[in-house]
């Protein structure tokens, strides 16, 4: 091309000077792709290095669960954790004036949040055997938990040496505080006995069947039994409990632990524990609401023997309405008497004799189930001789089934001698 000045002047290619597309592009990808690459790199590097700082500070806390597969297991329960200052704060302190009780393993303190919630604060004593392996226990195996007969956990606290649990208040305490005190248990009519009953017995089912883990307590009895405004019941206290996975049904332990007089006699003399232990406790329990009356302490007139002891002789003599408290005026005589039946069928010495909970639900609930006729329960104690020592060794040589039954042919079936055409 010519100029004005008649100088040929040269167009030069846009893409000489700018490049193809194809080399942009390529520009592009090499200036971005590294540095994208090394963004993520920068952010994969800081999450692990925050996981492996918050690992190592469980490992110093102590928040990792022994055995646990999943590091995070309690993670979960993390957003249920209280700080102490909040509960020293609710608890005023843990005064004297707001304690609630003094058990094995600690102190249960009633507190308030600042949001006007009440709580009950389970402080777990510093040379307390429990430690941290039932704190922990008892932490993962309520969080997990959800039933109206299960006493509900709203947080925990992990805090130097203060290992704290935070439970919903239930305002008229514990069972044992009503059905043994002679002025208290007469609020107690039969229509709420049976549903602390019933109530129990459910609580316990799903401990040990509609759960996700089977769970035997190993520590039922009525202290652990807490009574809610509507006096529906709540099991509480599972510091003891025993986790079973599912095709399990029994275990054994070198460590006994519970209370004697609601333990069974496998688990008592061996470390042998199953459902059917909760059974043998959950029986001890209902003779115990039906009499008014602690298994240990009972009292018949001037004869002192142990609930057991004397509700199976009664039963055996067909006098077993002698055990019914005598501040029941009122309530189904037919339901009583099937309800002692029922605790003595699952006290009794052999294992394989019990009912599970599944059974003593139907039981309860089903008039046309004929109930079988138990026979001796454990620790059966004679009016004159005390301690039955053919018992034990019975027990210790394994002696038949049959064996026990030929004595219990004769026992009365007196609850049949009422006619109630409508069951509850």
């Amino acid at each position: 091309m010519l100029s004005g000045e008649g100088k040929v002047l040269e167009l030069v290619n846009p893409a000489v000077i700018f490049g193809s597309k194809s080399n942009r592009s390529q520009i592009v990808i090499i200036i971005v792709v590294p540095i994208v690459v090394s963004v993520v790199l920068i952010v994969i590097f800081f999450c692990i290095c925050l996981r492996v700082r918050r690992t190592k500070k469980k490992l110093e806390t102590g928040k990792l669960i022994p055995g646990s597969d999943d590091t995070d297991e309690i993670g979960s329960a993390e957003s249920l954790q209280f700080d102490l200052a909040t509960i020293r704060v609710s608890t005023d302190d843990f005064s004297e004036a707001n304690k609630l009780g003094q058990g094995g393993f600690g102190s249960v303190y009633r507190g308030r949040l600042l949001n006007g919630k009440d709580i009950a604060v389970k402080r777990l004593s510093t040379n307390s055997g429990q430690g941290d392996l039932e704190f922990k226990n008892e932490v993962l195996l309520v969080a997990k938990l959800q039933h109206r007969n299960l006493v509900r956990l709203l947080g925990f606290c992990l805090e130097g040496s203060e290992r704290l649990l935070v439970y919903e208040f239930v305002p008229n305490a514990s069972l044992d505080h009503i059905i043994f005190d002679p002025t208290k248990r007469a609020q107690l009519d039969w229509d709420r006995r049976y549903k602390i009953i019933v109530g129990t017995a459910r609580g316990l089912l799903y401990l040990h069947e509609d759960s996700r883990l089977r769970i035997i307590h190993r520590d039922l009895k009525a202290s652990n039994i807490l009574i809610d405004a509507e006096m529906n019941p709540k099991i509480s206290d599972f510091g003891m409990a025993k986790l079973f996975v599912l095709d399990q049904t029994q275990g054994n332990t070198s460590r006994i632990v519970g209370t004697y007089g609601y333990m069974a006699p496998e688990y008592a003399f061996h470390g042998h524990f199953s459902v059917k232990s909760d059974v043998y406790s959950f029986g001890v329990l209902v003779l115990e609401i039906v009499s008014g009356q602690k298994n240990s302490g009972f009292q018949h007139g001037e004869n002192a023997e142990d609930l057991l002891s004397f509700a199976w002789r009664s039963w055996r003599e067909g006098t077993a309405s002698n055990l019914i408290d005598p501040t029941l005026k009122t309530g189904s005589r037919n339901e009583i008497m099937r309800c002692i039946h029922i605790g003595l069928l699952c006290v009794q010495e052999n294992v394989a004799d019990r009912p599970t909970m599944a059974s003593v639900i139907l039981m309860m609930n089903s008039y046309s189930f004929t109930l079988p006729v138990p026979s001796q329960p454990a620790f059966y104690l004679h009016r004159s001789i005390g301690l039955d020592m053919s018992l034990r060794s019975e027990y210790n040589s394994g002696a038949t089934r049959s064996d026990r039954s030929k004595s219990n042919s004769v026992i009365v079936m007196e609850y049949e001698t009422f006619t109630e055409p409508h069951p509850r």
